[in-house]
Formats: structure tokens, C-alpha cells, sequence
């Protein structure tokens, strides 16, 4: 199922547990995340966190994905089909391992809003705009939906067969939701997309 049209309560057979953390026994959880409290000084969290982490090279798994999202405090939900997707007001963001052997990790970020198919030209302007200028990420309209609206996304691609430290996996987590929130709240200023 594509993380589009992904629905509450639906996690591939799986009955929901009550939080979106790793379990000990490496499986993922799925199901409405715990309340957290509010973060502080994010910058300083993430030195803090990622300072006395090992510098052991190891590969990428959506469980090391989780434990990364875990510690910069984003709530996510499994949705069955090996994605991790976390929700914020203005927009979803899917992390998954894509490539024929799952040593891409792609964060792709999805405003919720989406644009009328008389706003295709526009869209892709905009979009253009956003390449043109932005960093690390690319963006683009994708197809139409079922009704007829245009999605709009942004992802970061990054290849890792080779593996990834902790500390280097938190910062690209992080880093793509970073950009994925400037990216949205861009379409929604100065795009003036959204």
C-alpha cells in the first residue's frame, strides 16, 4: 500500500500497539505514537544525543531509522509495508530503504495540501523554483489523485551500502525533516502554491 493512502487503524494485519517505539526484539511497532513533551533547544538536544554515540560503521535498517527518529523525539507509525511515517500539521514524511537491496534511504515529504489541475503550470514553476534554489532535496508534482487534485513532494535520496555511523544517520534523519518543514512552509509563503 502506498504511503499515501495510508489510513489510521490500518497496519497491514497488524493489530496497533500503543507506541511507535522499537521493541527490544528489533520489530517495529505500529499504532498512535506516545504524547512526548515539547522540545527545547533542538540544536543543543541533537549535540547532546549524537556526542557519546559509537562510530561503528553499520548497515541501514528501518529499525536503526526508528531509534534515530526516536531520539530526535518525532512520533512516526509503521505502516506495515517496511515505511516509517511521521505527521506534522502541514505535512507527512515518509522514511523508507528503497533499491534493489534497500541501501537507499529516501525521505519523501508530501504537503497535505494539494493543488487543482488548473494550477498544474503554477505547480510547476514553483517547483522548478524550489530546485533551482533549494538545497539537498528535489522536489516535484506527482500524479493526479483520485480526485483529480495534484500532490506536491519533496525527497532526499541517499544511498548507503556501505552503512552509516549512528551520529551520521541521526543527522540525515533529521536534516530531512528539516527540509521537508522549510519546503512546506515555503509552498505555503513565498511559493504562494499552497
Amino acid at each position: 500500500m502506498p504511503w499515501w493512502s495510508w489510513r489510521p487503524g490500518h497496519a497491514g494485519g497488524v493489530e496497533p500497539e500503543t507506541r511507535s517505539r522499537i521493541a527490544e526484539d528489533g520489530n517495529i511497532r505500529v499504532g498512535p505514537p506516545a504524547q512526548r513533551e515539547p522540545a527545547h533547544d533542538r540544536a543543543s538536544t541533537e549535540r547532546t544525543l549524537t556526542k557519546d554515540m559509537p562510530t561503528t560503521v553499520a548497515p541501514v535498517t528501518l529499525c536503526r531509522i526508528g531509534e534515530a527518529l526516536d531520539l530526535l523525539d518525532i512520533r512516526y507509525l509503521a505502516d506495515g509495508y517496511g515505511s516509517l511515517l511521521a505527521m506534522w500539521e502541514r505535512h507527512a514524511v515518509l522514511f523508507a530503504l528503497e533499491g534493489p537491496e534497500d541501501e537507499i534511504l529516501v525521505m519523501r515529504a508530501r504537503p497535505h495540501s494539494t493543488v487543482p489541475p488548473d494550477w498544474a503550470d503554477r505547480a510547476y514553476r514553483v517547483v522548478n523554483e524550489w530546485n533551482l534554489a533549494g538545497r539537498f532535496g528535489k522536489a516535484y508534482v506527482g500524479d493526479p489523485t483520485e480526485r483529480g487534485q495534484l500532490p506536491v513532494y519533496a525527497e532526499i535520496q541517499v544511498p548507503l551500502r556501505a552503512g552509516a555511523h549512528d551520529a551520521l544517520l541521526v543527522e540525515m534523519v533529521d536534516s530531512g525533516q528539516t527540509m521537508s518543514a522549510a519546503f512546506v512552509d515555503w509552498l505555503h509563503d513565498e511559493g504562494a502554491l499552497l
